[in-house]
């Protein structure tokens, strides 16, 4: 064979291998970026569990403390801001802004025995206490998805793919301040 066709066969070789490195290498950040948004979707069915156990919790609550209304008001504009979210980030906003508005509804039931005795007020106290821990779970999960992904598209030698097919960095969910970063004390 001649020099000129080794050559030429050498190239196409290397050739084949850095597409199919690069084939590997994108189908890899299709893969990260898909978990990501999975990910997210699984915070969100939480977040919708919770957004759809809060009007039956203001309506148990609303029978035994009719003259709470500014509480009751804020959790139920917590909730409308929650459905009007979008991304993340502000998601990550207005889960926490209803999380602290939940601390006063359940600080409202603490100078309510009666309530607190009521079963239909212990079961959806129960929910609810179940699906924060959900959403606890749902975020570190997220985070730690995100963590991967980002830390995929930003090492070499991703970064280059990441960048020639417009990968972009995601937000992680953040808590918020430290005054929202418990979940609703739903326990009396």
């Amino acid at each position: 064979m001649a020099t000129g066709t080794i050559i030429a066969i050498v190239l196409i070789v290397l050739l084949l291998i850095i597409l199919v490195a690069i084939a590997a290498m994108y189908n890899g950040l299709v893969k990260s970026r898909n978990f990501v948004e999975n990910a997210w979707s699984q915070i969100d069915v939480q977040l919708k569990r919770r957004y759809d156990l809060i009007p039956n919790l203001v309506e148990t609550v609303k029978g035994y403390a009719s003259h709470e209304k500014e509480t009751l008001e804020k959790v139920i504009a917590a909730r409308s801001a929650m459905n009007s979210a979008n991304t993340p980030h502000e998601k990550a906003e207005a889960s926490n802004i209803l999380s602290s508005t939940l601390k006063s509804l359940f600080a409202v039931a603490e100078a309510y025995p009666d309530l607190k005795a009521n079963t239909n007020f212990q079961d959806l106290q129960k929910q609810l206490r179940d699906t924060e821990d959900k959403i606890a779970y749902a975020r570190q999960f997220y985070n730690d998805t995100v963590t991967k992904y980002n830390n995929s598209i930003q090492t070499i030698p991703r970064n280059i793919i990441a960048k020639l097919f417009g990968f972009e960095k995601k937000e992680l969910f953040d808590a918020g301040p430290e005054e929202v970063r418990e979940a609703p004390k739903v326990q009396f």
